[in-house]
């Protein structure tokens, strides 16, 4: 059974929540194209797994309050989500922005309630001869021919979108300029503190990306205490929606590897 709600978080912050299946809880966190670029990957984890897929604020008209300005605030929000649901063994999985989300969550989770990371290439550390490609910088084009190992084949011009869809990207792409200061999608503070997260965490990634290159996941992965990295072949920034079937497998692999064991009952 799939639900969609809104959570209170704050006062000011009602979160819209997607959630279906049982078992181990999994947060999905999407990056700048929106909730429906990892929505087939959540209903595939739902099979085996209790699902959580939010909308983060500002996306897709969704409200933001005006203190929330950074990957920071986001990444606390959900802390406390996931907290206040009184969930624990969460494995978090993040795709581009939502890859850098689940890292800022790991270093800042003192309650313990995160056990296990997937990053699907994500953005977010800072690392020295490989630097995030600046996706503001490109034209419609150029970010395909960046994002996908198949450009032709996902590439959507513009000027064929309806209004309202154009609108709803452009806004998307407003708001994730503004919760990563003007488009900097890396922070020269991340990479030293993620020899702080002692969970696994598995990146895998799209071997065609040229916004993080699989040079630059490598390297992210050797950041982490139990980092290991994963090449995804024929696939770029999005392999969950490129070769999704191979992507899912690696992550139900992970699910059924890591995490706490249940106690023993009496």
């Amino acid at each position: 059974m799939t639900t969609n709600r809104t959570v209170q978080v704050y006062p000011d912050l009602p979160l819209s929540l997607t959630e279906a299946g049982s078992g181990r809880p999994v947060l999905v966190l999407h990056g700048g194209g929106g909730p429906a670029t990892v929505a087939g990957l959540a209903a595939r984890l739902a099979g085996s797994a209790r699902t959580l897929a939010p909308v983060h604020p500002g996306w897709d008209g969704t409200p933001r309050p005006d203190w929330l300005t950074g990957v920071d605030d986001l990444a606390v929000a959900y802390l406390h989500l996931l907290q206040d649901a009184e969930l624990n063994d969460v494995l978090v999985i993040g795709s581009s922005l939502g890859g850098r989300l689940a890292a800022e969550m790991a270093i800042r989770d003192t309650a313990g309630v995160i056990s296990g990371l997937v990053l699907i290439n994500a953005v977010g550390a800072d690392i020295e001869g490989e630097p995030v490609t600046d996706f503001f910088a490109l034209d419609p084009r150029a970010q395909a021919e960046h994002s996908w190992h198949d450009p032709d084949r996902f590439y959507v011009d513009p000027a064929t979108l309806p209004a309202t869809e154009l609108a709803r990207r452009q806004a998307n792409m407003a708001t994730m300029r503004l919760l990563t200061d003007g488009g900097r999608m890396s922070d020269p503070k991340l990479l030293p503190r993620l020899g702080r997260v002692r969970q696994p965490v598995l990146l895998i990634w799209g071997e065609s990306d040229r916004i993080v290159t699989p040079a630059y996941g490598a390297a992210y992965a050797k950041a982490f205490p139990q980092g290991r990295f994963e090449p995804v072949p024929g696939a770029g920034h999005l392999p969950h929606l490129e070769r999704p079937e191979v992507t899912a497998e690696l992550i139900e692999a992970e699910l059924r590897s890591t995490g706490t064991p249940p106690a023993p009952a009496g």
